[in-house]
């Protein structure tokens, strides 16, 4: 049975810094790309940062960029969020996804395992 379980959130000042990890069991961690997304109240599910199955290769949303970093470590089957200088406007439920396509995508239909999500509450 794949599970992929968050955690790492919570509240935090406007400025402030959370790392989320995602755990991941039954798979093949490191033929997976992985994703991170979130979604607000009353908004759509978006994409925040995505990395290849070795690492080599990030992608990152414009408004997390130069903020967040996305980064994993295989031998542990773990893929991370660091999120710095945080904003009201990230307060979200932060999902991991997993994807056994070729490459990292931004695309939320392409991903094939999800985890149920963790609260970021960013206060001003």
């Amino acid at each position: 049975q794949v599970q992929l379980v968050e955690s790492g959130g919570g509240s935090v000042q406007a400025g402030g810094s959370l790392r989320l990890s995602c755990a991941v069991s039954g798979l093949t961690f490191d033929r997976y790309n992985m994703g991170w997304f979130r979604q607000a109240p009353g908004k759509e599910r978006e994409f925040v940062a995505a990395i290849n199955w070795s690492g080599s290769i990030v992608d990152q949303a414009d408004s997390v960029k130069g903020r967040f970093t996305i980064s994993r470590n295989n031998p542990k089957n773990t893929v991370y969020l660091q999120m710095n200088s945080l904003k009201p406007e990230d307060t979200a439920v932060y999902y991991c996804a997993a994807d056994a396509g070729l490459m990292a995508t931004r695309m939320a239909n392409e991903y094939d395992y999800w985890g149920q999500g963790t609260q970021v509450t960013v206060s001003s």
